[in-house]
């Protein structure tokens, strides 16, 4: 028998196991300051975003867009009201060719070129300062973990042998699905039953609680008329029994708190969460604890060994790509600057990438409530801003949740590119701007960003019309004929 070759040790300063959102940019931030980074990757390099999140899905939502205007033109008096030629391969193409595009951004050779190691391999730890990666044994003065999330298939009973779509899997199909079963009523349950009803497929959620759990109701009860309308139907608080695969895709029942009825379907994606990627990796030998959410984390993101850094999706905390970009930014104050850095969610802002998008940043109305008490609460429609009217799209609002004092708390957006208008209240926020500066403004038009000085300026109405205001012009007019 051959002997085994000795495993070859390196040394550095920073280790980051992980190369997606998170883990790419604690890794090219530290080498860019003269750190000795090495990186280890198993997979994919962009991890879940590039490659089966963020990237193929807002591709697969642009097509959907695309086609959806065939029809939504008509409300402006262009064209007929003819079903758009779908050839899904096609679109399959388009989203793949998307993630060749931004691949590069984040390949091996780019972080080569950026002088770390970059090794691909399945990383263990071994000891609280030591992790063998494939042939190398390698040793840090602080370790990064940014393993990421994977989603979750829900404990119904039959559900896992039906071999259901994830988002893992979902981006890799080139023929539409004539009937799609959706689990779950978040974000990306949302976003695919929409983008796929749109490309011509039947969709049929359900979820076990309502939609949209985290954002306004008022957001929540729009966006099901919204879906309803275009032929999605919706069943919430509902349960999905004895799922059985068919000649022809699937079985199951649903069953709501007032109903229950057989259903039949070509295709199964599973959109009920996620879990953390903890597995595997020798953490009790590092002396890092994790729990049901992930790795358990500090405010700088320090795990129980103050050596061992996670970040992003793997920390158990919020799960957006942003967050795991902010998270590097913190490790790097923390590692490479000395610097206490904490996280602060304040501001934390979040899209739905839907038709409508929902976009929210800061505290909701139940949360404030909660926090704070006694809120203000403005809410300004869309059908009064002149852009969404010239476009036919007035559907939405802005909410903002305010102190009695003015200051801003959270806001929820829903509107055409709200994603693109929801930044302007996370600054507010984070940089503890006065409502003052928004409602002064001056802000082009028409645009629908005006709604936001809208809703600002609002809060100002009862005291800039009241009787003192009045009175004091009353004076002034007599003063100066």
């Amino acid at each position: 028998m051959q002997a085994k070759s000795p495993a070859e040790s390196l040394s550095c300063d920073v280790c980051v196991i992980g190369g997606g959102s998170a883990g790419l940019s604690a890794a090219a931030g530290a080498a860019q300051l003269g750190a000795k980074v090495v990186l280890i990757e198993r997979g994919a390099m962009g991890g879940d975003c590039l490659n089966t999140g963020c990237v193929p899905s807002k591709s697969l939502i642009a097509a959907a867009h695309a086609a959806h205007m065939f029809t939504a033109a008509m409300a402006l008096g262009v064209g007929e009201a003819i079903a758009p030629r779908i050839d899904f391969e096609a679109i399959h193409h388009h989203i793949h060719g998307v993630i060749a595009a931004i691949a590069p951004h984040d390949s091996v050779e780019r972080f080569e070129g950026l002088g770390i190691k970059v090794i691909r391999q399945i990383a263990r730890f071994t000891s609280p300062t030591e992790l063998v990666a494939g042939p190398y044994r390698i040793t840090a003065r602080r370790f990064v973990i940014a393993t990421g999330s994977r989603a979750i298939v829900p404990p119904v009973p039959g559900l896992r042998a039906l071999d259901p779509l994830t988002n893992e899997s979902v981006f890799e199909m080139i023929a539409r699905p004539d009937h799609l079963l959706i689990i779950g009523g978040g974000p990306i349950g949302l976003e695919m039953a929409q983008a796929f009803r749109r490309l011509g497929a039947q969709v049929t959620i359900v979820d076990v609680a309502g939609i949209l759990p985290r954002d306004e109701p008022e957001a929540a009860e729009l966006i099901r008329g919204v879906l309803r309308d275009e032929g999605i139907v919706l069943h919430e608080h509902a349960k999905l029994i004895d799922p059985q695969k068919t000649q022809s895709g699937v079985s199951a029942t649903i069953e709501t708190p007032t109903d229950r009825h057989d259903i039949t379907a070509s295709h199964v994606l599973v959109a009920a969460g996620r879990k953390a990627n903890v597995e595997d990796m020798g953490l009790e030998l590092a002396g890092v604890e994790s729990g049901a959410k992930g790795i358990v984390v500090d405010g700088r993101l320090r795990t129980s060994n103050p050596r061992i850094f996670a970040l992003g999706d793997v920390a158990g905390g919020p799960q957006f790509t942003h967050i795991a970009g902010y998270h590097a930014g913190i490790f790097i104050r923390n590692a490479m600057f000395g610097l206490p850095a904490k996280v602060d969610y304040a501001a934390l802002p979040w899209v739905t990438y839907l038709d409508p998008e929902v976009a929210h940043v800061g505290l909701t109305e139940a949360e404030a409530r909660k926090t704070h008490g006694d809120v203000t609460v403005i809410i300004e429609h869309m059908d009064d801003n002149d852009r969404a009217q010239a476009e036919r799209r007035t559907e939405g609002f802005v909410k903002l949740i305010l102190t009695g004092r003015g200051k801003v708390l959270g806001a929820t957006i829903v509107a055409p590119h709200a994603g693109e208008m929801i930044s302007l209240w996370g600054l507010v926020i984070s940089g503890k701007v006065k409502l003052s500066a928004v409602a002064s403004m001056i802000a082009p038009y028409p645009t629908l960003a005006e709604i936001s000085k809208r809703a600002a300026g609002a809060y100002f109405k009862p005291k800039l019309f009241g009787r003192l205001p009045k009175t004091w012009v009353g004076l002034v007019q007599k003063v100066f004929r």
